[in-house]
């Protein structure tokens, strides 16, 4: 039986893998390691380790070739336009979601709609809910060309969406474009605005006008006369974002900048949907055991959100996957606790602090109930 090999085809600025029936395998394989094969000009092969476990390599692009495969056309973007074909391509959509990303039936369908009838899409819900996976699981889905800009991480948000002024000794003082101005004149592009509720107030002001619907443009310079970039047709612009109190580091959404977008709450995960994406992710972790992490983190956004809770917020999805990882690569999960739990609550207030009740929480699930020493004596006396 061959092994599959695959090719590394760049869209936008994103690395996509394909074998030589045009099936694509870019979830599969990690952003490193078909970043590393486009840029040395090699294809990938799926192998097997002595573990079992499927790894990729790199392969002379010979052993793709020699696969005789088809011509792949990224430039064109496989959705229909006739209503009746966009009606059964919403409606079918569901097989399209993976398997990794819990997300009801309704809210992937409306999702890919919007994406389909081009609206802006603002994605919200708690931190590591799975936002930013929703986001480029609807990339894959529709295998558009697509960018990537973090506006949370942004220091000059002029530089990252506009552009910067340069000085060459040779060609004098030139204006250089921004990869995001590149990004929006790319017919069909979906353009992910991660941490939108982070950003600066100057990266909204520049959105403002690229993101209604009756403009749709971008201006390189506020001067009278100036050139402005119109949106390409099709351009899809999906952001994320962390709304509420407890984020602290975000600003109040204005809300200007809300009404251009159709707003797609992510669910936090129940117990059972949490245990069962642990059991997908990690299925050589005892079942039971990350049951026990399902039920943790649960327990805890439940304390939190209750009006007499003892806990300010909850353990997110992401901790909880972290957890998991840590469990696969031999920590117990009283050390996983240790070092991913417990420093994200506060231990102020001795025996009555936060800390103090999570890891009385955690300790049920290591030892059933059955010890009551939970501390040692020096934790005792330094609360009191």
């Amino acid at each position: 039986m061959n092994n599959t090999v695959v090719q590394i085809v760049k869209s936008g600025n994103r690395f996509n893998a394909w074998d030589a029936d045009g099936n694509k395998y870019t979830s599969q394989i990690s952003n490193g390691t078909r970043k590393s094969a486009f840029n040395t000009g090699m294809a990938l092969e799926q192998r097997v380790n002595k573990n079992g476990k499927t790894f990729w390599w790199k392969v002379p692009m010979s052993t793709f070739e020699a696969t005789t495969a088809p011509v792949i056309d990224t430039s064109s973007v496989d959705v229909p336009t006739d209503h009746a074909e966009v009606l059964n391509f919403i409606h079918s959509s569901y097989n399209l979601k993976p398997q990794g990303l819990v997300m009801t039936e309704l809210k992937w369908k409306y999702l890919v709609r919007s994406a389909v009838r081009g609206k802006n899409i603002l994605m919200t819900g708690p931190a590591g809910c799975g936002k930013t996976m929703a986001s480029k699981s609807l990339v894959n889905s529709l295998d558009r060309p697509d960018f990537y800009f973090n506006l949370g991480a942004t220091q000059d948000p002029r530089a990252t969406l506009v552009g910067n002024v340069h000085f060459d000794k040779k060609k004098g003082t030139f204006f250089s474009e921004s990869v995001f101005v590149k990004a929006i004149q790319t017919p069909n592009a979906v353009i992910l605005l991660d941490e939108l509720s982070r950003a600066h107030p100057d990266a909204w002001n520049i959105l403002m006008t690229v993101l209604d619907e009756g403009q749709r443009y971008l201006r390189l310079d506020e001067s009278d006369g100036q050139q402005t970039i119109n949106v390409a047709e099709g351009v899809t612009f999906v952001a994320t974002a962390n709304i509420g109190n407890e984020y602290t580091s975000t600003r109040v959404m204005d809300k200007a900048l809300m009404d251009r977008f159709i707003i797609v709450e992510m669910d936090v995960l129940n117990s059972e949907e949490e245990h069962g994406l642990l059991n997908y992710m990690f299925p050589h972790v005892e079942s039971e055991l990350l049951k026990s992490v399902a039920e943790i983190a649960t327990q805890t956004r439940s304390e939190s959100k209750s009006e007499a809770g003892r806990l300010s917020t909850g353990i997110s999805t992401r901790t909880s996957v972290e957890i998991a990882g840590l469990l696969y690569d031999g920590f117990g999960l009283d050390e996983a606790a240790e070092v991913t739990v417990y420093p994200q609550f506060s231990d102020d207030g001795g025996l009555e602090s936060e800390r103090t009740y999570v890891k009385q929480l955690v300790q049920k699930y290591i030892s059933d109930g059955s010890s009551e020493d939970l501390f040692n004596e020096e934790e005792v006396e330094n609360s009191n």
